[in-house]
Parts: structure tokens; C-alpha cells; sequence
């Protein structure tokens, strides 16, 4: 991606937030999982980053880990088999014997400019990436978790404003609003869940999911009139997965540029 995204919390100052905890970030190879991992880190957590395939950016995630003096264990495979989810928090016991955070952030999209052009398959496969893969970790992570651990999803502002070519997507951000409500009801006061929408932001998702024309004008509906860098969406990640937001559950923080939910 040119320019490449700022996802490496070059500038983040940690105050062991998180110290000696251990947190399980989706999709964290790069973009906002990539940022959230070595914030987190900076923070003195040691993280499990969750990815599907690109192994050279999970390395390098991995890199600027360590660089921050913290563990960093990688699980490649698609979260949306239910078996990875199992096995991921097998590992992470294994290895650091506790789940302290654990961050649903990993997401497809597709742009369809017809709804009847949308497959079936890929309708399916949309949903068990970004929603159904949440249930599964969640179900297979909760019974290690103890009170005041956190959980925090990575929905989007299209669950409020909706997108006209991206309608499996929206809905998939739909679900996980009202999820996380329906969670922080389940397991709170112990567990808190809550919620990160973020607007457009430069991750490698936007050039691999829209034409260049889009691209361009990427971002250019917000009052910043820019989309945001993964590390400014962030720290809201750090907020929540922490003691600072001890009185906050089923709530979803909105860091999307001002942008306007009613059009």
C-alpha cells in the first residue's frame, strides 16, 4: 500500500495499562489488530495475534512485539472454523496460562453493486469470519477468563449508516452491536464487552476490497475529510481492554472522523 498505513504505535507511550497481561487479538497481522497488538504491548501485555495467511505481516507484528519487550505467539488459520478457536485458546493456556483480553477484530468485505449479485457461499463465508468466528472464540475463551478480564469486537460505523455495496459486510457489523450488548448483559459484572465502530481507515482491506477511484476519494466523507491511520483508532482498544474503562460494558466507542449516521 502506498502510503503504508501507520499501524505500528511508533508514537504511543504505554504506562502498564496491561501489564503482564495476556490478550488474543483477531486479525492481528496488520492494520487496526496490528496497531492494537504493539500498543497493547507498549502497555505490557504479552499477545496472541490471530491471522489467516500473510505470514510475512504477522511476522512483522510479531517483530515490533518483541521490540516492546513482550511475548508474542502466532496462530495462523481462518477463524471462522469454530476447530481454530479451540485451538487458539488451547495454545494461549499452554503458553501463558491465563486470557486476561481478547479482541474480535478480524473481518472480510466485499463490494457488490447488485444485492442479487451476492453468492451464497460468500454471503456465508462474510458472516462466519465476522460474526459467527466472535461466538466461537467468546464460547471457547470465557471459561479461562476471570472477573475483570475484558472483551472488546471491532464493529463499524456502516452498522449505523449502513452501505449501499457492501451490504453483507454492514450487516455482519449489525450483528456484533447488538452481540455485544447481549454478551456484557450475559456475562457481566465479571467480564465487561464492549465495542470499538470505527469510520474509514487505511488499512490493506480498502485497496483490496474497492476500485482506485474509490480509494482515492477514500475517507473523504468525514469532517476530517481523511480516513483515520490504525493508530489513531487504537488507542480506544487500550481504553477498553483496561481499568480505565471499569464502569463501561455493552457500550460501542465511535472514533470515525465526525461522520454523520443519518446519511
Amino acid at each position: 500500500m502506498q502510503p503504508r498505513p501507520e499501524s505500528q504505535a511508533r508514537h504511543y507511550r504505554g504506562a502498564d495499562k496491561l501489564k503482564d497481561k495476556v490478550a488474543i487479538i483477531t486479525g492481528g497481522d496488520s492494520g487496526i489488530g496490528r496497531s492494537v497488538a504493539v500498543s497493547f504491548a507498549k502497555e505490557g501485555a504479552h499477545v496472541v495475534v490471530v491471522y489467516l495467511e500473510e505470514h510475512q505481516d504477522a511476522e512483522e507484528t510479531q517483530k515490533l512485539v518483541e521490540e516492546a519487550g513482550r511475548e508474542c505467539l502466532l496462530i495462523s488459520g481462518d477463524i471462522g472454523d469454530s476447530r481454530l478457536s479451540e485451538e487458539v485458546v488451547a495454545r494461549t493456556m499452554e503458553h501463558f496460562k491465563r486470557i486476561d483480553v481478547l479482541v474480535n477484530n478480524a473481518a472480510e468485505q466485499h463490494e457488490y453493486e447488485k444485492l442479487t449479485d451476492i453468492p451464497d457461499a460468500q454471503l456465508l463465508k462474510t458472516f462466519k469470519t465476522n460474526i459467527f468466528a466472535m461466538f466461537y472464540l467468546v464460547r471457547a475463551a470465557i471459561t479461562h477468563m476471570q472477573p475483570g478480564s475484558a472483551i472488546v469486537n471491532t464493529t463499524s460505523v456502516t452498522a449505523y449508516r449502513g452501505h449501499t455495496s457492501l451490504i453483507p459486510y454492514s450487516a455482519t457489523k449489525g450483528a456484533i452491536v447488538s452481540f455485544t450488548r447481549s454478551l456484557a448483559r450475559v456475562l457481566g459484572p465479571d467480564i465487561r464487552v464492549n465495542a470499538v465502530a470505527p469510520g474509514p481507515v487505511w488499512t490493506p482491506l480498502i485497496p483490496a476490497s474497492f476500485s482506485a477511484e474509490k480509494v482515492e476519494q477514500f475517507g473523504s466523507n468525514t469532517i476530517m475529510d481523511r480516513p483515520a491511520e490504525p493508530d489513531e483508532i487504537a488507542p480506544c482498544y487500550v481504553f477498553l481492554a483496561s481499568d480505565d474503562s471499569s464502569y463501561m460494558t455493552g457500550q460501542v466507542l465511535h472514533p470515525n472522523g465526525g461522520m454523520d449516521f443519518s446519511s
